[in-house]
């Protein structure tokens, strides 16, 4: 089931780098049912907006389905590790488990620079990097290729 859903995650990368988005993709599913009650891609660029995050419109979307902040018994399903912003959205949001697929060196606060999940004294997600990590880390590396050939080119 875990690559069902990050595939699904993937897609949406897909539609943010064809909007010329940094390709993350979000998915949020009720534990019980499998029912994806949010997603999201990110669309930083296109909103002009720094909290545009895929993990953030998924949040967004499942708290306006289940009327409620918490997301009691949810599971996210998302293509590159979270960044603090985002690991402390889904740590206030009480989803219960977190699987990503590329791990970020730069910015990731799951467990590559910060274990933003294992800080004291707060609700403690449970995490499980690499699911689909080749997929997702070339959906990445692709991007930035092209973004770069683009810049080298004056075509930015």
């Amino acid at each position: 089931m875990q690559e069902f859903y990050m595939k699904y995650a993937l897609s949406l990368a897909g539609q943010a780098a064809a909007l010329g988005e940094v390709p993350v993709g979000a998915v949020i599913i009720q534990k019980n049912t499998g029912e994806i009650i949010g997603e999201g891609y990110n669309q930083r660029e296109i909103k002009r907006h720094a909290l545009a995050h895929a993990e953030l419109s998924a949040i967004d979307a499942a708290c306006r389905k289940l009327s409620g902040w918490r997301l009691p018994d949810c599971v996210m399903y998302v293509t590159l590790e979270p960044c603090m912003m985002c690991a402390g959205a889904i740590i206030q949001a009480r989803i219960e488990k977190v699987y990503f697929g590329a791990y970020d060196l730069k910015n990731g606060a799951v467990s590559s620079i910060v274990q933003g999940f294992a800080l004291p004294n707060q609700f403690r997600p449970e995490y499980h990097g690499g699911i689909l990590q080749e997929e997702c880390s070339q959906l990445l590396s692709d991007f930035f290729k092209r973004l770069r050939m683009k810049k080298k080119e004056g075509n930015l």
